[in-house]
């Protein structure tokens, strides 16, 4: 019974329903936002706000190595660790001045190779949600594709992103979102051997900022929610009263049911552009939605 609790948990976290009411007078803050990991050992490490009454859920954009985790356990719990993710919380209020780290190795071992936090507890406000940001490695060159080959039908064979049964597609209905100032159409979402791919067409509205895709999360109805890498057709941000591409892939176990998801697109100034209800057709079957 304790594993279906965990995911339920995880899954209202990161969907943020509890975050939809307003604050009583006096409550802390709930916060969801991304976090930069130190880069050397001699950067300061990020502060996360933790709280007895809130788990805090970390979620990472490379897989790691659940068996490093280093804390204090008779200041800080850790209620469930996956893959990419980490529930944490203390088991009591830390105190005033009162430091807890916390740390974990990636599973890849580039650097930097470790993530690691400081947890304090503020009256004001808590984090429901760590997006983990993973700095470049210093010195790194930048990569182009100036000279990379064009891919061709075959390749897609031969790495395994097809098999027998083919790619399913399925029509998305777009979306209006005034308070954000989005709208989405030509959307669509294609599934095929081990990953699923979100193609939408955003329109920025003319009274808005310029403004910039820069993750992708897939949240379903059970399990934990998926990063998602994200491409565009455009370089820079769109601009207000025009469209940009945006396409949205993951990785998912081989099944043969189908899948459903709410797509959240997080950008530039705290405006974020959510679909729910995106659906993956099981694999050779296709459809329209």
């Amino acid at each position: 019974m304790l594993q279906p609790f965990r995911l339920a948990l995880a899954l209202a976290l990161v969907s943020g329903a509890a975050a939809g009411a307003e604050p009583a007078p006096g409550a802390r803050v709930d916060r969801k936002r991304p976090v930069t990991v130190a880069s050397t050992p001699s950067e300061p490490l990020p502060v996360v706000h933790v709280a007895a009454d809130t788990p805090t859920v970390f979620l990472f954009s490379s897989p790691i190595q659940r068996k490093t985790l280093t804390f204090d356990e008779s200041r800080i719990r850790v209620l469930d660790a996956g893959e990419r993710s980490i529930i944490v919380q203390p088991v009591a209020n830390l105190g005033d001045g009162e430091r807890q780290e916390i740390g974990v190795f990636f599973a890849d071992g580039r650097a930097p190779a470790r993530a690691a936090f400081v947890l304090v507890t503020d009256p004001a406000e808590v984090d429901l949600r760590i997006d983990v940001q993973r700095p470049a490695p210093p010195n790194d060159a930048c990569p182009t594709d100036a000279h990379a080959p064009v891919p061709k039908p075959e390749d897609f064979v031969l790495l395994g992103y097809l098999d027998g049964k083919g790619v399913t597609t399925a029509s998305i209905k777009g979306k209006h979102d005034s308070a954000r100032g989005f709208e989405s159409t030509s959307t669509f979402s294609y599934r095929g051997k081990g990953w699923i791919l979100f193609d939408v067409t955003i329109w920025n509205e003319s009274n808005r900022p310029a403004w910039t895709p820069r993750e992708a999360t897939f949240t379903g109805r059970v399990g934990m929610p998926l990063r998602a890498r994200i491409v565009t057709d455009r370089k820079g941000a769109i601009p207000p009263g025009e469209t940009g591409r945006v396409l949205a892939v993951a990785e998912i176990q081989e099944s043969d049911a189908g899948l459903v998801f709410t797509v959240e697109l997080r950008g530039d100034g705290g405006r974020d552009f959510t679909i729910p209800d995106v659906r993956f057709p099981k694999p050779g079957t296709g459809g329209t939605q």
